[in-house]
């Protein structure tokens, strides 16, 4: 009996620790949400959820959900998600309907919200669980991440070989291993499987922000239908330039590094 309730009180305890991790990402889907259901503005609604976003970072940072040696990472993830968005976008790969001031090429500049979301989870992730990596090779996962990123841009072109990375990224990431810390106790897990775990939950957030109006992929344009569950491989490798990139960051070094 002391087991289960010892288990119990651990699994309630990762629940709510990952539930700190996620308050950014919650209160901006949640803001989206609420977007959708104001009465008709003056201001567009992808205008409103922007002056949103960047009212929501600069809370994020003020109460410490966001420490500021973490903004470098958010900063670059919402970069990167915006350069992403510009292409997809252009490609048709979806889309955003509404029409607004701030939108650029088809993409409302807040869409780099929903990345640096991501990057606030992670960094969030790092700290409350006091995350140490062992056997990171730091080289070989900075290219293999740059090659998924640039993938799911040249892929429209060229062969697309995100199963050959997928491959690549299970052989790099071979003994490499994430240890969290929960109460007292430590455990650990390894770090491809992070990947797959974080994959599956950005896929179900995925659906629900595309639900309250985020963005609309074609399937979706004239009804709300659930999100391809390719996506979710998609969001397992994509992941792996998150981590890459507040991996690298100076404030949290991974320990036990492969020299490659």
């Amino acid at each position: 009996m002391g087991t289960v309730s010892y288990w119990t009180r651990q699994l309630l305890r990762f629940g709510w620790m990952q539930a700190r991790c996620c308050a950014f990402a919650v209160a901006l889907v949640g803001g989206i949400a609420v977007s959708g259901v104001l009465p008709e503005m003056p201001v567009a609604r992808y205008d409103l959820v922007l002056v949103y976003g960047i009212g929501l970072s600069l809370l994020a940072w003020k109460v410490g959900w966001d420490e500021a040696r973490d903004l470098a990472v958010i900063g670059g993830c919402h970069l990167i998600g915006l350069l992403f968005e510009l292409v997809k976008v252009r490609m048709g790969s979806w889309s955003y309907p509404e029409e607004a001031w701030t939108k650029v090429a088809g993409v409302p500049l807040y869409g780099g919200f929903l990345y640096a979301a991501v990057g606030s989870y992670v960094c969030r992730a790092w700290r409350l669980f006091e995350l140490r990596v062992d056997g990171y090779r730091p080289r070989v996962m900075a290219v293999l991440a740059a090659a998924v990123y640039l993938n799911f841009f040249t892929h429209h072109w060229l062969p697309d070989v995100r199963w050959v990375l997928a491959v690549l990224l299970l052989a790099a990431a071979a003994g490499t291993w994430v240890r969290f810390t929960m109460g007292a106790r430590e455990y650990r897990m390894p770090l491809a499987l992070s990947f797959v775990l974080i994959g599956f939950f950005l896929w179900v957030a995925e659906n629900a922000a595309t639900y309250v109006g985020a963005w609309s992929y074609p399937h979706q344009l004239g009804g709300w239908q659930p999100v391809s569950v390719a996506k979710f491989g998609a969001w397992a490798l994509l992941i792996s330039v998150t981590f890459v990139l507040a991996a690298g960051s100076g404030a949290r070094r991974p320990t036990g590094r492969s020299p490659c």
